[in-house]
């Protein structure tokens, strides 16, 4: 029976990574596909790589057992008149309700092409059953608030930083006489800053589960690192634009901005990788988690704080992420890539940049913050950039609409399911916990 219950949770977080690569990875190559620096086949494959390596090379080795400390576990102990088996089986059907509800809503929203946050929605279901479970006191009510905050603060801080990026790079380089000769005198910056945000992002995102592993990787040493690579970035680019754009100052306006629109093509292809790396590398674990969770309980009968990912449950979630980006997330890609604002190269190289070091900056800053919610605003930001007319503002609303929705929305769902699932499950698990 306890196989028959791993069988099952793991197809349900199959189906949660799936569509965690249905949305949430589709919006890490939405401005390469919108500023048609990549196809949306060869932006499927290298996403797809990206994720696949960050998730199973550097995925988180440990998780939380409830997700970002929405619950505690000692909630469930404390219920009158419950045993210890109890209380784990009441776990096991909780964290499988959360992982279903949570990849309901997900699905939903892929399908209108809405791009939503993973986070919210894994932390709204495992919120519905805490309460289901053991009671309103049973939910931290401080880190929701901090969840209900960063609805505010990842996009606009995004589309701030986006809005600026854009404006000075519209004012330095694509609104000049010549456009390319301006390009070879500020470009090389603009990749100082993103080679910058990559390697940052690389270190404090993609490979902050293994960085305690590398002893020398101190945070001196990675701004060491950084500069370096950054200062060699800038004179490499100087040197490939002073020989690709020397002379070119002479062609009409129109095919100089679109020579140097060719010259950010790179960068927002690295950029987007560079998101779907860390993204794999930090988000699987809201696919496998719950999963890990509940074989940690039906294998030692009680509930506990953090758990080990297996090696085999971080294959999965990276496998499932693939197969969701690779089969659906072409909605989320165009929704986020064509549908907000028009995006060009220039302007997915200044929502990339922003976007990323938004949300490293936050990170460090310890702040609550979506990557899915800023990158939406960083593009955002860019339009605005053009003005109010930039902005298709029906998709701007649905897409809030949908923000404000995904907790609560997916808090229900889990609600219905784990009552369910407690009518029929709950003596069956009662037996399998009993060790």
């Amino acid at each position: 029976m306890e196989s028959i219950v791993i069988g099952v949770t793991a197809l349900l977080g199959l189906y949660m990574a799936w569509n965690i690569g249905a949305n949430d990875v589709a919006n890490s190559m939405a401005d390469a596909v919108g500023s048609r620096a990549l196809s949306v086949k060869n932006a499927v494959i290298l996403a797809g790589i990206c994720e696949f390596a960050g998730a199973v090379l550097v995925g988180a080795p440990v998780t939380d057992t409830v997700r970002k400390g929405i619950v505690s576990p000692d909630s469930f102990l404390s219920i009158p008149g419950i045993t210890p088996e109890q209380a784990a089986a009441l776990f096991v059907i909780g964290m499988t309700s959360a992982l279903l509800s949570a990849a309901i809503w997900l699905n939903i929203s892929s399908f209108m092409g809405l791009p939503v946050s993973t986070t919210h929605s894994i932390v709204g279901a495992v919120a519905g059953f805490g309460i289901a479970a053991a009671g309103w006191h049973s939910v931290q009510w401080g880190k929701m608030t901090q969840i209900v905050l960063s609805w505010f603060v990842s996009p606009v801080a995004g589309g701030i930083m986006a809005f600026w990026v854009f404006r000075f790079i519209s004012r330095a380089i694509l609104g000049q006489d010549r456009p390319t000769k301006a390009a070879i005198k500020y470009a090389p910056y603009l990749v100082a800053a993103v080679t910058a945000s990559v390697v940052l992002a690389t270190i404090y995102k993609g490979l902050k589960h293994v960085i305690g592993h590398i002893t020398w990787l101190t945070p001196q040493m990675s701004i060491y690192i950084t500069i370096l690579l950054s200062t060699v970035a800038w004179f490499i680019s100087r040197w490939w634009l002073g020989i690709r754009l020397k002379g070119k100052e002479k062609l009409p306006v129109a095919q100089q901005l679109d020579l140097v629109e060719q010259v950010f093509v790179p960068l927002v292809i690295i950029t987007s990788c560079s998101v779907a790396f860390a993204h794999g590398a930090n988000d699987v674990a809201n696919s496998v988690g719950p999963l890990a969770a509940v074989v940690r309980v039906l294998q030692t009968g009680h509930v506990a704080q953090k758990v080990g990912i297996p090696f085999w449950v971080l294959v999965l979630g990276g496998s499932g992420i693939v197969l969701g980006l690779a089969t659906f997330g072409y909605r989320v890609m165009q929704t986020v890539g064509t549908k907000i604002t028009e995006i060009t190269p220039s302007r997915g190289v200044a929502a990339d940049l922003a976007a990323t070091t938004t949300v490293l900056i936050c990170t460090r800053l310890k702040l609550p913050i979506s990557t899915t919610h800023t990158l939406v605003g960083a593009i955002l930001g860019i339009g605005l950039a053009r003005g109010l007319a930039g902005i298709n503002r029906d998709v701007a609303k649905r897409i809030f609409g949908a923000w404000f929705v995904t907790v609560p929305a997916a808090a229900i769902l889990c609600v219905l399911l784990f009552l369910v699932g407690k009518i029929y499950f709950w003596d069956v698990l009662t037996r399998v916990c009993t060790k």
